[in-house]
């Protein structure tokens, strides 16, 4: 390591550590003030603010979502708004959304005082560079995906690296995503009085309880990675009449997102086939944007890992075969190198998505966690500003993965 960049990385440090306190702040501020999927105002009027505030210019309302931004320091604007970036660029994810009921039980407030504090620390430290700094708002994460529409949108179209973390109960150097989907499927029967004429009913309910009779005999045989989980949305009005109707919402998730695929493609031939036997119509629709399963891109998180050591907080790699859920950030991850490491907050007895996590979120632990991920993410952002071969590395490395299908 040059003293050039250890030089670097202490000046980042001590811009991190100067505005240690306001962070705090503002993910205090996001943690008394929970919003829900797509409508973060607040949380993106703050954090946009704060990026003003020090130099950053913010374009609100990308993607055609009115709580995601975008702010930006360095020589070019996106791609997609009329001028090709010059030189590299690295853009710093920050979630905001809670989650109903529970609040920031999955401790999106500190991502994003963490990504704020990255992108502020950075460009102080750094001072005029050849490249572009990105702060990017990203909205619902927890519900809907504010990442798939922009990746949609081309926001990280010439982007390097994609960088954020997530707090959890683990010191993970990557966390274990899978593919989801949301799949709605609704059954059209006959309505009929079941007493007076019931050989004129065509039972709706009746086809979607066989479907998930069908799924639990299919669960049995998926593969490592592979679930499906279906609830009751629609299933008639009164028991004195044939439900004519009936809908069931299902959460589907893959190791991959091809299993993902092949696991959608076999909800539906289960439906249909429920369907011919039952005489119902039947329409399987998919509810809001896939989650593509994550892509951890090794150098990245190495390096995020050298940097977050310093804090005296050391990552290991997941335990095999434990996987964390899905979350928009594959959706970039396949497209651009990126990283997603687990920060612990508590212990792994401990749940995120939980009451006593989202107390969690806002206690003296969290706050440690913040600071050091805000410190760690600009470092492993200057590397990928200041260093060729970081990013000639990165994006072999994403090739390889995709070319290999993982």
């Amino acid at each position: 390591m040059s003293q050039t960049s250890e030089s670097l990385y202490a000046r980042i440090r001590q811009e991190v550590a100067a505005r240690a306190d306001r962070l705090w702040e503002v993910s205090l501020a996001l943690h008394r003030d929970p919003e829900t999927a797509y409508e973060e105002h607040r949380a993106a009027r703050l954090l946009a603010g704060e990026l003003e505030q020090e130099g950053f210019e913010v374009q609100r309302g990308v993607a055609g979502l009115p709580t995601a931004f975008v702010a930006r320091t360095g020589s070019a604007v996106s791609a997609r708004e009329g001028a090709a970036r010059e030189g590299p660029s690295v853009a710093l994810l920050m979630e905001y959304d809670a989650l109903p009921l529970l609040g920031h039980a999955c401790g999106h407030n500190l991502i994003a005082a963490a990504g704020l504090g990255a992108a502020l620390a950075l460009r102080a430290a750094l001072g005029v560079v050849e490249g572009t700094l990105l702060a990017v708002g990203t909205p619902a994460e927890e519900r809907g995906g504010g990442k798939v529409a922009e990746v949609a949108a081309g926001l990280f179209e010439g982007v390097d690296a994609a960088l954020m973390f997530h707090p959890g109960v683990h010191d993970w150097t990557w966390a274990p995503l899978t593919a989801s989907a949301q799949v709605r499927v609704g059954f059209h029967g006959r309505a009929a009085h079941p007493t007076g004429s019931p050989t004129e009913g065509i039972d709706a309910l009746g086809a979607l309880i066989q479907l998930f009779n069908t799924l639990g005999v299919l669960s049995r045989r998926l593969p490592t990675g592979s679930h499906i989980q279906g609830i009751v949305t629609e299933g008639g009005r009164a028991t004195n009449l044939v439900p004519a109707y009936a809908e069931g919402l299902f959460g589907l998730r893959g190791e991959t997102t091809s299993a993902l695929e092949r696991l959608v493609e076999e909800l539906r031939s289960c439906a249909q086939g429920v369907a011919l036997a039952t005489r119902t119509g039947v329409e399987v629709t998919d509810v809001g944007g896939r989650y593509e399963h994550f892509r951890d891109n090794e150098v990245l998180s190495t390096l995020f890992a050298g940097h977050l050591d310093r804090a005296g907080i050391r990552l290991s790699e997941p335990t095999a075969g434990v996987y964390l859920g899905s979350s928009d950030i594959g959706n970039v991850s396949t497209r651009v190198p990126g990283i997603h490491p687990w920060i612990a907050i508590m212990g792994p007895e401990a749940s995120d998505h939980t009451p006593e996590f989202a107390e969690a979120a806002a206690g003296p632990r969290a706050r440690r966690v913040m600071s050091a991920a805000a410190e760690a993410l600009a470092c492993t952002a200057a590397d990928v500003l200041l260093r060729p071969d970081v990013r000639e590395q990165a994006w072999d490395r994403l090739r390889a993965k995709a070319a290999a299908g993982r």
